[in-house]
């Protein structure tokens, strides 16, 4: 596996996105997570679906004292009395469909029965592709939606540098900074305006049961793109490991769109915007502008500061002298995000008629 490979894998586990391994039988998907475990000190409960039921993620029904609950499994008891560790689901393409739409709550929310397991628990997947399966079976829409997509490849001379020096370990490497709330914030705005450039790719649902079963755009995904773009950045990832992660939670092209025009958005830091708003000039370009003027707003929101909200309606006045149809649609967030007791500024009086045409005067 190449070292970005290795890379995405780390920084995804370490940042608890659940993770996706596809590879041949025999490339050592299991080897390297339970490797993975030791570098990390974190125990690994390795559970293969093809031999378990539904009831071992959803609980096994037990009646007590008049009432019902569902009793979780002992691998599940034990990730929970350790406070974390990986629970590795192996062999998930073997898994019949009734066991993976029991999968779901515990792969995205980390419940197995009425037991909520410790927010330090990461989830990781290995599959085959069906058709290199023991009665394989492709996944579920749903279910591939909520993983991030590996593509677990070996080359002859990577594995001729393993079995002399050793094969790289995932997570024994860089260490996942955890991003700011500037850096979680200029992520989720990229990534708003972005969408707001391209809605077509806000969710599109895969036609066939093949291409459902691995990365495609939804809500869901983009939100985890958000997060992965603000910890490449906190981590100082290489581009290759962040184009796998991206290109592995909404699918390759959505994900080299999306990399691509952020290359090109060059943006001014809102906070040195916000400093001298009378300063600010609008970028020319549509989708730069919007950019720009969302993340302004998003930082001032972000602030809960009055005198930051008041001078994100001076940068709104000046993009309205220019651009009116730009600056009313970031005026409806800004304005309904106002901080208590903030007094509204004199530049909103300029900006009247265009509220109104919004909709946010009466």
């Amino acid at each position: 596996m190449s070292d970005s490979l290795v890379e995405a894998l780390g920084l995804a586990v370490r940042a608890n996105l659940p993770v996706l391994l596809w590879g041949s039988p025999g490339t050592g998907k299991t080897s390297a997570v339970l490797a993975m475990g030791r570098a990390m000190d974190l125990p690994v409960e390795v559970v293969v679906g093809s031999v378990r039921e539904p009831s071992d993620f959803a609980g096994l029904p037990v009646v007590s004292e008049g009432s019902v609950h569902f009793a979780p499994p002992r691998w599940a008891d034990r990730l929970a009395s350790q406070g974390e560790g990986i629970l590795f689901l192996d062999e998930l393409t073997t898994s019949p469909p009734a066991v993976q739409a029991a999968m779901l709550r515990v792969v995205l929310e980390r419940v197995v029965g009425d037991l909520q397991l410790p927010g330090g628990v990461r989830v990781v997947a290995a599959a085959n592709r069906p058709q290199e399966a023991a009665d394989g079976w492709e996944l579920s829409a749903p279910m591939a939606n909520r993983f991030v997509h590996l593509d677990w490849t070996i080359e002859a001379d990577e594995i001729g540098r393993g079995l002399t020096t050793g094969f790289p370990v995932p997570g024994s490497g860089r260490r996942v900074v955890e991003p700011t709330a500037a850096q979680s914030l200029a992520a989720r705005t990229a990534v708003a305006s972005f969408l707001h450039v391209r809605p077509a790719l806000v969710l599109q649902v895969p036609r066939t049961s093949s291409a459902a079963g691995r990365a495609w755009p939804s809500p869901r995904s983009w939100e985890t793109v958000a997060h992965l773009l603000a910890v490449t950045e906190a981590s100082s990832a290489s581009p290759d490991a962040r184009l796998l992660l991206v290109s592995g939670a909404v699918g390759d092209g959505p994900a080299l769109e999306l990399l691509s025009w952020l290359s090109e958005l060059d943006l001014p830091d809102p906070a040195a915007v916000l400093a001298d708003p009378d300063g600010f000039s609008l970028p020319d370009r549509g989708d730069r502008a919007y950019a720009a003027l969302t993340a302004v707003a998003s930082y001032a929101v972000a602030s809960s500061d009055a005198e930051l909200w008041q001078a994100a309606w001076r940068v709104i006045a000046r993009a309205a002298e220019v651009a009116p149809d730009v600056a009313v649609l970031v005026a409806r967030s800004l304005a309904a995000h106002r901080p208590a007791g903030a007094p509204l500024p004199t530049e909103v009086q300029a900006l009247t008629p265009v509220l109104h045409a919004a909709g946010l005067l009466t």
